[in-house]
C-alpha cells in the first residue's frame, strides 16, 4: 500500500469539495479546481477527510494512487492559501514590468518580451527585478514561472539571466590571462 496514497487528506476551513462521477472539485477563496479520478482509484469524504483507495486488480492503480492523492492534495491546498515562484532578472539594464495581465520582459534582445500570463494566473513586479508568479493551480504557477525563465537562462559566466531566487548558479572561472 502507498504510503502517500493512504493519507487522508484535510479538508481546510472554507474549502468546498465535491466528487462526483469520478471527478473532484475543489472551492475554496483562492477559486476553483477540477479533476478526474483515474481508473482503480475511488475517492470518498469521511469526516472532514477525502479518502483514497486503491483497486489492486487494475494494472497502474498502484502508481496512480500516491499521485491521485498528491494532486488533490495540492488542490486543496491551491484554493485555500496558494502557490508562488518568485524569479529575479540579474543583469545591467534587465527589467521587468507588469502591464494589465501582461509581464513585459527587457533582457537584452533588441525588442521588449511581452508575455500574457493565462487565466488563475497572477504576476507582480517589484522593484523592476523581482517577479512573483502565484495562483491556485501548483502545475500551473511551475510551468508559467518555467516559461518565464526560458526567455533568458542564467549563463555561467556573469550570472546574467532571469534565475529562481532561491537558485544558485555555479560559476564558470572564464579565459585565463595569459595562460600559456
Amino acid at each position: 500500500m502507498s504510503r502517500v496514497g493512504k493519507a487522508p487528506i484535510k479538508i481546510l476551513q472554507g474549502v468546498k469539495v465535491d466528487i462526483k462521477n469520478g471527478n473532484v472539485k475543489v472551492e475554496g477563496p483562492k477559486g476553483k479546481l477540477a479533476h478526474i479520478i483515474p481508473n482503480g482509484v475511488t475517492c470518498k469524504i469521511d469526516n472532514g477527510s477525502i479518502i483514497l483507495t486503491r483497486d489492486d486488480k487494475v494494472k497502474n492503480a498502484a502508481a496512480l494512487h500516491g499521485l491521485t492523492r498528491t494532486l488533490i492534495h495540492n488542490m486543496v491546498h491551491g484554493v485555500h492559501t496558494g502557490f508562488s515562484k518568485e524569479l529575479d532578472v540579474v543583469g545591467v539594464g534587465y527589467r521587468a514590468a507588469m502591464k494589465g495581465q501582461s509581464l513585459s520582459l527587457t533582457i537584452g534582445y533588441s525588442h521588449p518580451i511581452d508575455f500574457s500570463l493565462p487565466v488563475g494566473v497572477t504576476g507582480k513586479v517589484e522593484n523592476n527585478t523581482h517577479i512573483v508568479v502565484s495562483g491556485a493551480d501548483k502545475m500551473l504557477v511551475g510551468m508559467v514561472a518555467a516559461k518565464i525563465r526560458s526567455f533568458k537562462e542564467p549563463e555561467p559566466y556573469q550570472g546574467k539571466g532571469i534565475k529562481y531566487t532561491d537558485e544558485h548558479i555555479i560559476r564558470k572561472q572564464g579565459k585565463a590571462a595569459g595562460a600559456k
